[in-house]
């Protein structure tokens, strides 16, 4: 790999080889990103576009007293992505130990994998099921959590685009709003 060569990834900190992607935070980071909701959604997207993908904290201080969060959120958190998405947790004290670490995990990769990767990873297989629901999440204000109700009323991406308001209203959740924003982006006309 160039290491002149620097190209910001979209779905992780570090790519390691074609299968690992790390995302790495700090102790308070990772607190930050619970409360302001972005961890649940980089945890999504390292599991949808990288086989082996590892969560890094970084980091000396007691996870459980950076914020006023109460422990069984973090605990919460922790359990959710170790147990529900599969991804492994490391620890590491400070930015050296992390260089460390992930030098040893790019060279067993490597070792494993090949030198050959693209910085831009190989992104999983989808299955049929798992493009619908990703095209649907992209409407606004559906999101994963009302891609598959939807998909289940209306039966294909194709009739939840040309549903009308009044049916999409009648799918749990979403309200006149999200059926007024999603025909209104499937109505408008694009513009260069």
């Amino acid at each position: 790999m160039d290491l002149e060569k620097l190209e910001k990834l979209e779905n992780a900190d570090y790519l390691l080889s074609s299968r690992v992607g790390i995302e790495v935070k700090t102790t308070e980071d990772f607190v930050n990103s619970i409360i302001d909701g972005r961890l649940l959604q980089q945890i999504k997207e390292l599991r949808r576009n990288f086989e082996r993908p590892v969560v890094l904290i970084e980091g000396t201080d007691d996870i459980y007293s950076v914020r006023n969060v109460h422990a069984n959120a973090i605990r919460g958190m922790l359990a959710t992505i170790a147990v529900s998405y599969g991804i492994p947790i490391l620890h590491s004290s400070n930015p050296k130990e992390t260089a460390a670490l992930l030098n040893i995990i790019a060279k067993r990769e490597q070792e494993v994998t090949g030198k050959d990767y693209t910085l831009h990873g190989e992104k999983r297989a989808f299955s049929m099921k798992d493009m619908q629901e990703y095209i649907v999440s992209a409407l606004p204000g559906v999101g994963a959590t009302l891609a598959k109700p939807l998909l289940k009323a209306l039966g294909s991406v194709k009739n939840v685009v040309n549903a009308e308001i009044e049916e999409l209203k009648k799918v749990e959740k979403i309200g006149p709003k999200k059926a007024k924003q999603i025909r209104d982006v499937v109505d408008e006309e694009y513009k260069d």
